[in-house]
């Protein structure tokens, strides 16, 4: 009879146990879960240029008047009136108050060949000029007619630069859908919207043969190729 109890209560302990362990036990089986991602849109990517050329219309000079005198006072009371003669005949000759500006004033110590004595002064007035690029030659010449005895320039460009330069924009954008449509023709997807659009630009100036030689020094027009590049994006399918 004690060997039936001892049984039983063994059997018990075990059924105790094996309930705790099931308890215990992860039911993988019944958690699992599964992450998905949906597919990303496809696009094309083009580069597109656009050009526009244009000959200019506008030059910019920089005269330069140097005088020499003993003194420091005498060489810039000099160079002083040397430089108003030069303004007064560049506005003579046309230009306006607004398209002359002086851009640089100096005066230096000149010394002997062995350096160790000075023997004089040399003031120098620089003045820059802008002008239409039909009047260049004679405002040239009537700077150094004034006194005037350094020329530097023409630098040349385009009154209309903005305008030039939205109109290579849009061959830009024309170039660009054009590349994108060949790559979607070659890859047999189907060109969609523009989804982004960055822009960037420059101008160069490329000279030819096209003398403008009204009354004075000859000036090459040559001419200004303004530049503009865009990066488009395109959704395909």
């Amino acid at each position: 009879m004690m060997r039936m109890r001892w049984i039983l209560s063994l059997a018990g302990l075990l059924l105790v146990a094996s309930a705790i362990a099931g308890v215990a036990q992860p039911h993988f089986g019944h958690s699992a879960t599964t992450a998905t991602t949906a597919p990303a849109g496809k696009t094309i990517t083009v580069s597109g240029d656009g050009s526009v050329t244009a000959v200019p219309d506008r030059a910019t000079f920089n005269f330069s008047i140097e005088t020499r005198a003993k003194t420091a006072s005498a060489a810039l009371a000099q160079n002083s009136a040397d430089a108003t003669a030069v303004i007064a005949a560049l506005k003579n000759a046309g230009i306006t108050s607004a398209n002359i500006q002086t851009s640089q004033v100096s005066l230096n110590p000149q010394t002997s060949q062995d350096g160790t004595t000075i023997v004089g002064y040399a003031a120098s007035n620089s003045v820059t000029v802008r002008t239409a690029l039909a009047s260049a030659g004679k405002i040239v010449d009537a700077a150094v007619g004034a006194g005037a005895n350094g020329v530097s320039g023409p630098s040349l460009d385009v009154s209309d630069q903005t305008a030039l330069y939205r109109d290579a924009l849009h061959k830009a954008v024309d170039n660009a859908r054009l590349k994108a449509q060949a790559l979607a023709d070659a890859t047999g997807l189907t060109l969609g919207a523009v989804q982004t659009v960055t822009e960037g630009g420059s101008a160069a100036p490329f000279p030819i043969a096209d003398k403008m030689s009204a009354a004075g020094a000859p000036i090459e027009a040559g001419t200004q190729q303004i530049q503009a590049n865009v990066t488009v994006t395109y959704a395909a399918s």
